[in-house]
């Protein structure tokens, strides 16, 4: 048997190991997910907040169907005579609402994380790795789920997009893209963003709500989307923003349940504590073995 080259028989590949890790790590992860509710914190019931989110859904409902009825054609015909400057500036800006540029970068740190946390880095190390992959699962998530509820919803509804057609040509279970306006996905994205990383960093929420602004706007200046479209999208995310944190926070996920039913955010790890893990994570080989 040669000594020199392959892998000795009976020994595991090293080269498998990372993926081995990473894959038991994120299954770990989704488990923890599904685990039972808890009590609020201080052992109270949790008491859900009905009438705030039936309220929030009527005003929602009533917005969208009012801007189909005074506001839609209006604002296209406004974005037909905008400047073909300003026009083409707010087409490259509104690419920076698609769901990728939050999702990838997620991502690939979760799976990251899932890859290279071992129980040698240590019990703080490791909590402070906890925390981070629960952070960034929430947003993972929160923009994820109701991103994909609207892409198959908004086909089912087959609302037509700005064009010829006017605001109220509909083909329901069309899957055409040109089909596609009632959600606008762009809109669910940058609001479903601005919620779930608000609620991460809350130091961050006026500028996040300006992206989505921006965002929602621009679907409308390109004549992508009619108004009640992006008014339903910012809906939807939110709503199912806010919903993914209750699940969390339901668990003692990254949140928590009071007792008088709101919802806050457990403090994060420091960037101190941040930078450590990171150095941890790619220090030298011989403090990488667990």
């Amino acid at each position: 048997m040669s000594t020199t080259g392959g892998v000795r028989a009976g020994a595991a590949d090293p080269r498998l190991e990372l993926p081995r890790r990473a894959v038991a790590h994120l299954a770990e992860w989704l488990v923890a997910l599904g685990r039972p509710a808890r009590l609020a914190w201080g052992g109270s019931r949790i008491r859900p907040a009905r009438l705030p989110a039936a309220v929030f859904a009527a005003a929602s409902v009533l917005a969208v169907a009012a801007a189909m009825v005074w506001v839609d054609s209006r604002a296209i015909g406004l974005a037909h005579r905008l400047p073909a400057w300003l026009i083409a500036a707010f087409g490259k800006i509104t690419d920076f609402g698609r769901s990728g540029w939050f999702l990838w970068p997620v991502g690939l740190i979760l799976v990251g994380l899932a890859a290279l946390t071992r129980p040698g880095l240590g019990r703080v190390v490791n909590l402070v790795a906890a925390a981070l992959v629960v952070r960034l699962g929430f947003i993972f998530l929160a923009i994820a789920i109701p991103g994909l509820a609207v892409a198959i919803v908004k086909r089912l509804i087959g609302r037509v997009r700005p064009s010829d057609f006017g605001p109220f040509h509909y083909v329901p279970l069309s899957w055409r893209p040109d089909y596609a306006s009632l959600p606008s996905g762009h809109s669910t994205a940058a609001f479903a963003a601005a919620v779930a990383i608000g609620a991460v960093w809350p130091r961050a929420r006026a500028w996040l709500w300006v992206y989505a602004g921006i965002i929602a706007a621009s679907r409308v200046i390109v004549s992508a989307h009619y108004p009640s479209d992006v008014i339903a999208g910012a809906a939807v995310g939110t709503v199912g923003a806010l919903l993914i944190r209750k699940w969390f926070a339901v668990r003692r996920l990254g949140f928590v349940v009071q007792g008088d039913g709101s919802v806050r955010a457990w403090p994060g790890p420091s960037r101190r504590r941040l930078a450590r893990l990171l150095a941890r994570l790619v220090g030298p080989a011989h403090e990488a073995r667990s």
